[in-house]
């Protein structure tokens, strides 16, 4: 048997200013880091020890693993962090406000972009200072493989080859693999292993500093699930 810890980062500071995120690198507010020793604290009164932690390469997620591995005594295992892991994109969104971004596109196509599964909202262009091209952690990476925007749908194709690629060898080498990531990139993970629909995923939550922790038979298909807030 194997346990795989789905932690999505704590509160960020753009979180508490309800600005759309996404790639943008922001470290957590003082509610998200209360979070992220809090989702230690239920790893460790349920006796659940990862043995190594995958990141995204975006502070919020980075600072949740390492506080919640610091309260359970284990900064010392691996920490591995891959760009395939982030948010997903939000293109031209990004750093605006939520509710003034409603105020101009109107509620609905604004809901289409944030819980359709295969609309993205628009492109930011090449040249625009917040595109991930011009930001150094993806340097080494050819700038085609860099998104200007994504929906759930293209965050799905980025995360599911990192899942069979790295991940599930991780699973193999690992007895309880945590994951500190992101709303959405957690989502991608959570379709493909519970076999969700394009409908059904524009419904699933992922809360906020609550350890999700699947149970895995030997084939990596799902023998159990549960939150550690609210344990089955």
């Amino acid at each position: 048997m194997r346990r795989l810890i789905l932690l999505r980062h704590g509160q960020s500071v753009w979180n508490l200013e309800n600005r759309f995120t996404g790639w943008h690198d922001v470290d957590l507010s003082e509610k998200g880091r209360d979070e992220a020793t809090t989702a230690g604290a239920l790893m460790r009164d349920a006796g659940i020890l990862p043995d190594a932690v995958y990141t995204s390469v975006l502070t919020r997620a980075i600072r949740t693993g390492f506080m919640s591995l610091d309260v359970l005594d284990r900064l010392w295992i691996p920490m591995i962090k891959d760009w395939r892991l982030n948010e997903r994109h939000y293109g031209a969104l990004t750093g605006l406000d939520k509710a003034e971004t409603a105020d101009q596109y109107g509620d609905e196509q604004v809901h289409v972009w944030r819980r359709s599964f295969a609309t993205p909202p628009p492109a930011l262009a090449a040249d625009d200072e917040r595109h991930p091209r011009h930001d150094p952690r993806y340097a080494d990476l050819d700038p085609a493989e860099l998104p200007a925007t994504e929906s759930l749908k293209d965050t799905l194709a980025r995360v599911l080859p990192y899942w069979r690629s790295d991940l599930v060898p991780a699973l193999q080498q690992y007895p309880t693999l945590l994951i500190a990531a992101h709303g959405n990139s957690l989502r991608a993970l959570v379709k493909h292993l519970e076999g969700i629909s394009d409908e059904a995923i524009t419904g699933v939550e992922i809360a906020t500093g609550d350890p999700l922790v699947y149970e895995l038979d030997d084939d990596l298909s799902v023998a159990r699930k549960y939150s550690l807030r609210e344990p089955a």
